[in-house]
């Protein structure tokens, strides 16, 4: 009998192992994973996935950053934390011999500076940052540039993102620097030029903002494509303009953080995600531009060439892909959340 409990003992913490091994912990922007494409790699892999999400990558970085084995096996984070997390040996290098899949991305969004040969990241959707306006309540031909908004006319009325670079990148513009500046004294003069837009900001939000310019509890302010593209299908009267002083592109990526305990796991999930038909249904499930090249030929032309979605090329000219600003980034955040005390 002893020796047929210590068997079933045995046997029991060896299946507990081997079922803890069929998980994958996914840390992902809200709204950037369906529960449809979830129950389809779970069905495939029998792996369950447990899936957690956050609002903006300062979240991110800080419980990575916080504590780096916090269990996550997957994260998306922008190109421009991708490379702080690299230098900050926050992230697990990627096996690119079991990522196939790699073949389908468009080699134009490869091989950038915050990642040069793609080793820790691997691109998921990208979007772009415009201005959100409700037609059956302002004029279109009424906003064509981010310094619109300062406009007196629109006291209490606005939505901005609330990210830090985001909406920096927006007094940056208005004032000719460079999105991506370093200089203390222009991020000073950007937080100054913020300050007197205050009067006008009645809300700091990123994860609900498609569902409130939906119903119209705000008309007017800032926003990413995919979110008004979904919008639109529902709210004819929203439209996007991309400003005349140009606008921010964000690419996020797929990484393994270095805590992650299931990297076989997250390797077959970034090989799932960058097939052809689950990258569309990524698209199409978020709303999201995909850089999967191979995915955009499957999406409806109505989709692929939306103007929204796909900007035309003369367009994508004005877009600034945000990159990584050192330690400046401190001196950003620390801006930024004055301005949101004084909301």
């Amino acid at each position: 009998m002893r020796k047929y409990l210590a068997w079933f003992i045995c046997f029991l913490a060896v299946n507990s192992v081997l079922a803890e091994e069929n998980v994958l912990n996914v840390y992902a922007w809200s709204g950037y994973l369906s529960e449809n494409v979830i129950q389809q790699f779970e069905k495939e892999t029998g792996i369950r996935i447990n899936h957690s999400t956050y609002i903006n990558n300062e979240i991110l970085y800080a419980k990575l950053k916080a504590n780096p084995y916090a269990g996550y096996d997957i994260a998306i984070p922008s190109t421009y934390f991708i490379s702080r997390m690299i230098k900050q040996n926050l992230l697990q290098k990627i096996d690119k011999s079991k990522i196939k899949s790699l073949k389908n991305i468009d080699p134009n969004f490869l091989n950038k500076e915050y990642d040069v040969g793609n080793s820790y990241s691997v691109p998921y959707l990208w979007n772009a940052t415009g201005i959100a306006i409700n037609k059956k309540y302002h004029l279109i031909d009424s906003i064509k540039s981010w310094k619109d908004l300062w406009d007196s006319r629109y006291e209490n009325q606005l939505l901005v993102l609330d990210d830090t670079r985001e909406l920096f990148s927006v007094a940056l513009m208005v004032l000719g620097f460079p999105v991506n500046d370093t200089n203390p004294d222009n991020i000073r003069k950007a937080f100054e030029k913020l300050k007197s837009l205050m009067s006008n900001i009645k809300l700091f939000n990123t994860d609900a903002q498609r569902s409130i310019y939906l119903d119209e509890d705000i008309t007017l302010g800032m926003a990413w494509n995919g979110d008004i593209y979904l919008a639109q299908q529902e709210n004819p009267n929203l439209h996007l303009i991309y400003p005349d002083e140009g606008f921010v592109i964000s690419l996020d990526c797929l990484v393994i953080p270095k805590g992650a305990l299931h990297v076989e796991n997250a390797h077959r999930f970034i090989n799932f995600i960058l097939r052809p038909e689950i990258a569309k249904q990524v698209s199409l499930d978020s709303g999201f531009s995909t850089p999967n090249q191979a995915a955009l030929k499957l999406l409806p032309e109505s989709i692929s060439t939306h103007p929204v979605l796909y900007p035309s090329a003369r367009l994508m000219k004005k877009g600034k892909l945000q990159a990584e600003v050192g330690n400046t980034a401190t001196v950003y955040e620390k801006y930024f959340e004055q301005l949101k005390l004084e909301n």
